[in-house]
């Protein structure tokens, strides 16, 4: 560490959402030429406080310097001026302009009122050069460069706004290990020409290549600020989950059998690679991995949004390929989507309607017209079942609390009973009271016989319901867990960790 005035400092900082205190007491100090990570898990606090830097939203409270002197960021304008710029995991890019309109778009260089493309293109191939990428590639359509380039092109965007402090908010998720190499090579440059550079990942063994400070953030507060070389990935695990092992959960005993779902070196390329996975009947079984691990492209492999392109797929011993969602449901196989609002909801329609959707051939009469009766009475029994809170299966969907509308979501996959249930970030935005019930449901579901495959990214859910946890990362299926594992064993088995 030197003395140097900090680029930016933030002290005191609190957000409140409602009833959600986003971040309770939190302090960040970045300075010119470091790359300084900010991590913590899911609900940390560390989007907020990212978000307050690039003018997203306001802090209630606290203070903000830029160089020494009081700032206000009330909006991404004050950010910009400032000289804050942010790059997000997906380029927001449009891939059909060039590599120079992207850059200059909203901001083109004038000449005598026109847009000046030569000025603009001189000025991009200065800022490539500066980024180590050839000057060609000014005049070319951004949809021809790989997805790094692209991040690259990012980059120089905000160059070009003279950005002295980059945010990389998960620059490494959709990168591979090489592309990862070539950012790391780009922001080496940049700190060394003095830019300040906040880095957010999950992905913690990275940090130790690049970053030189490491804040730590849990429950809405900062924990503390440390130099890299007084870490490891097991220390960082601790730091952001306080060191606390899985909550005691009942005891089950899962019944021995053949499997009902097996993944056998499954792959689709791009996507995941060589995923072994086998759940028996009346089996919880765990995919835990960071955002980026590739964890919820293979749910999507699994019910046939996305086909696997080579390796085995089987349920009961037999082999499958589905070809489509159609496909998977013929085959006994449900999904539970992790977007509820934009893949498993009508909003304007009722629960009925939202139960029944996709099983209208067990539910019509003559399988021609549906049976409103019988609708009725499905939707009525799984309400009940599912302790779904409505004063009747009339209402729309869309005026239902979080909890509820993804226990309808979930109904829905219920009214043919599944041989193999895949459920897909199943608490995800919904509160504590409704994660019981819904952890209650998937339990009875195993007890009667499911066989049930839980795709998560929340490492508390993982250990709270499953049987075996398997980590992804990189793509692919690596260490596998029993249910008395710790929080911190798992997290650092998904960051990286080889302590």
């Amino acid at each position: 560490m030197t003395d140097q005035t900090p680029r930016l400092r933030l002290t005191g900082i609190a957000k409140r959402f409602g009833a959600v205190r986003a971040i309770q007491q939190a302090d960040l100090e970045i300075k010119p030429g470091r790359v300084h990570a900010l991590v913590g898990e899911n609900g940390a606090g560390k989007s907020t406080m990212i978000k307050i830097v690039a003018g997203a939203e306001t802090a209630d409270t606290g203070t903000i310097e830029f160089d020494g002197e009081p700032a206000r960021i009330a909006t991404t304008t004050d950010a910009i001026a400032l000289g804050i710029a942010t790059v997000y995991q997906e380029p927001q890019l449009f891939g059909e302009l060039t590599v120079a309109e992207n850059i200059f778009l909203g901001r083109e260089l004038k000449k005598s009122g026109r847009v000046d493309w030569a000025g603009q293109n001189t000025r991009v191939v200065e800022l490539l050069e500066r980024l180590g990428l050839p000057a060609r590639y000014a005049t070319a359509a951004v949809n021809t460069l790989s997805v790094a380039e692209q991040q690259q092109v990012s980059i120089a965007k905000a160059l070009a706004a003279e950005a002295s402090v980059l945010i990389l908010d998960e620059p490494s998720a959709i990168l591979t290990d090489a592309e990862i190499g070539v950012l790391f090579d780009v922001v080496r440059r940049l700190t060394a020409e003095g830019v300040a550079v906040i880095y957010i990942s999950h992905r913690l063994d990275e940090l130790f290549r690049i970053a030189d400070e490491v804040t730590v953030m849990r429950d809405g507060k900062t924990i503390g600020t440390y130099a890299i070389g007084d870490l490891t990935v097991r220390k960082i695990a601790e730091l952001m989950v306080g060191g606390i092992l899985s909550d005691e959960r009942p005891h089950r005993t899962v019944p021995d059998g053949p499997p009902v779902l097996e993944l056998d070196k499954l792959a689709r390329a791009g996507k995941f690679h060589d995923v072994e996975v086998s759940v028996r009947g009346g089996e919880i079984v765990a995919l835990y991995g960071l955002v980026g691990s590739g964890v919820s492209e293979i749910a999507a492999g699994i019910y046939g949004i996305d086909r696997a392109t080579s390796g085995d797929l089987r349920v009961h011993g037999k082999p499958v390929r589905p070809r489509s969602p159609r496909d998977a449901q013929k085959l006994g196989i449900a999904l539970l989507p992790a977007n509820r609002k934009a893949e498993g909801m009508f909003g304007f329609q009722s629960i009925a309607f939202n139960i029944s959707a996709g099983h209208l051939k067990v539910l019509s009469r003559f399988g021609t017209f549906l049976d409103r009766g019988r609708e009725k009475s499905v939707a009525v029994d799984l309400i009940k079942r599912l302790s779904v809170k409505t004063p009747s299966e009339r209402q729309p969907i869309s005026a239902m609390s979080g909890g509820n509308a993804q226990k309808v979501v979930l109904a829905r996959q219920l009214v043919e009973r599944p041989k193999v249930l895949v459920l897909a970030e199943p608490t995800q935005g919904v509160d504590v009271g409704a994660k019981e019930e819904i952890h209650r449901i998937i339990t009875e579901l195993a007890e009667n016989g499911t066989a049930v495959l839980v795709v998560t990214s929340d490492l508390p859910e993982a250990l709270r319901i499953a049987d075996r946890i398997q980590v992804v990362r990189g793509g692919t299926t690596t260490a596998s867990f029993g249910p008395d594992a710790s929080q911190v064993d798992l997290l650092a088995a998904a960051a990286g960790g080889d302590e």
